[in-house]
C-alpha cells in the first residue's frame, strides 16, 4: 500500500510507521513543524510538513497515496473551541483534502472517550449511545461522525481504541513516576475498572481495517483481554520496576481539588503538569471498559500482548532511556 500519516510525530504515529514498513509498505509521514518521527531512513519514507489545520498542506501530502491512517488530534486544549477545531473541523480538512487528491480510503482513529465511562459490570459496545463526558471525547465523536458522512465518496473505517500503553508512552508515565519515587496511589470509592491495550495492537488493528473490506462503514472498540484498576497496573509497574510503593489513600474530593490546583499552575508554569481535571474526571468514573467482540467477530482482530505485558515492556523502555 502507499500510505499517507497524520500525526505521524505521536506516539501510535511512531508505532504505526514502524508496523507499516516492516510489511514493505511506502508510507508517507505527516507531521507539524518541529515534529520527529522514530523510524530510521528508509527508501519507503517520506516526511512531509503538513498540519490538519491547513488543507493545502494536507491536500499536497495526499496526492498519490491511497490510505490515509487519520491520528492527528489534540488531547488537551484550553477550550472547546480548540478541540473542535483540530479535532472535529480538522478532521472534515483531512476528507476535503483526500477527495482532491484522490486519496480513496481513511483509517480513523477516534477514542473510547467519544463514548464516554462504562458501569462496572459491563463494558461499552459499539451500538451503546455515545455519552462523552469532556470536551476532548465530545471532539472525537464528532471527527468520527464527521469522516463517516464521507460515504460513499470515501472508503471509512473507525477504530476506538480505549487507553493505550507502551514504550514511548507520556500519558500514563505519571503513574511509573510515582511508584519510582515510593507512592501508589488509591482513589477513594473504587474499585473501578479498565480496559487497556498496548500500542502494537493498536497499529496492527489499524493496519487490519485497511486491509478487510468487511471493516468499511464500521466503527471498533479495541482493547486488550482483561481489565485492571488504577491500583493494579501501579501494582504490576511496581513489579516490573522491583520496588515495594507505600500506598496514598486520595479522596475523591481531595483529588478534585489537587487537579484544579495543577490546572490553574500549569499556565503560570508554562508547562503541563501530569495531573489535570481532565485525568481527575477520567479516574473517578465508575468504570472505563469496552468489548472488541465485535472487532474479533467481524475481522478475526484478537489482540496479542496482554496488558501485564504492555506494561513491563513499558517499564524496561522508561528504565533504559532514562525516564523512570
Amino acid at each position: 500500500m502507499r500510505v499517507a500519516i497524520t500525526g505521524a510525530g505521536g506516539f501510535l504515529g511512531h508505532s504505526l510507521t514502524e508496523a507499516l514498513l516492516a510489511q514493505g509498505n511506502e508510507v508517507r509521514c505527516l507531521v507539524r513543524r518541529g515534529g520527529q518521527i522514530a523510524p530510521e531512513p528508509s527508501t519507503k519514507l517520506e516526511v512531509f510538513l503538513a498540519d490538519v489545520s491547513d488543507p493545502a498542506s494536507l491536500e499536497r501530502a495526499f496526492r498519490g497515496v491511497e490510505v490515509v491512517f487519520h491520528l492527528a488530534g489534540v488531547r488537551r486544549a484550553p477550550s472547546r473551541q480548540l478541540f473542535f477545531q483540530v479535532n472535529a473541523e480538522g478532521t472534515r480538512n483531512v476528507c476535503e483534502a483526500m477527495l482532491l487528491a484522490g486519496a480513496g480510503q481513511l483509517i480513523f482513529c477516534g477514542s473510547l472517550a467519544a463514548s464516554g465511562p462504562s458501569t462496572k459490570d459491563r463494558p461499552r459496545v459499539e451500538e451503546d449511545p455515545a455519552s462523552p463526558q469532556e470536551w476532548y471525547g465530545e471532539s472525537k465523536g464528532e471527527g468520527e461522525r464527521i469522516a463517516l458522512s464521507y460515504r460513499p465518496r470515501l472508503k471509512v473505517s473507525c477504530a476506538r481504541p480505549c487507553r493505550i500503553l507502551g514504550p514511548g508512552d507520556r500519558e500514563n508515565l505519571v503513574f511509573f513516576r510515582l511508584v519510582r519515587r515510593g507512592i501508589r496511589l488509591s482513589v477513594g470509592g473504587g474499585p473501578r475498572p479498565l480496559s487497556l491495550v498496548d500500542v502494537k495492537d493498536v497499529a496492527n488493528f489499524l493496519i487490519l481495517l485497511a486491509q478487510n473490506p468487511r471493516s468499511e462503514g464500521e466503527a471498533f472498540f479495541v482493547a486488550a483481554t482483561g481489565t485492571m484498576t488504577l491500583e493494579d497496573i501501579e501494582d504490576q509497574v511496581a513489579k516490573a520496576l522491583a520496588v515495594v510503593p507505600r500506598t496514598l489513600s486520595v479522596p475523591p474530593l481531595a483529588l478534585k481539588a489537587l487537579a484544579l490546583l495543577a490546572d490553574a499552575a500549569s499556565p503560570l508554569l508554562r508547562r503541563r503538569l501530569p495531573l489535570n481535571r481532565k485525568l481527575a474526571r477520567q479516574l473517578l468514573a465508575p468504570a472505563w471498559t469496552c468489548s472488541s467482540a465485535k472487532a474479533e467477530r467481524l475481522l478475526g482482530f484478537r489482540p496479542t500482548i496482554s496488558i501485564a505485558d504492555s506494561i513491563d515492556r513499558s517499564a524496561a523502555w522508561y528504565q533504559r532511556h532514562g525516564w523512570v
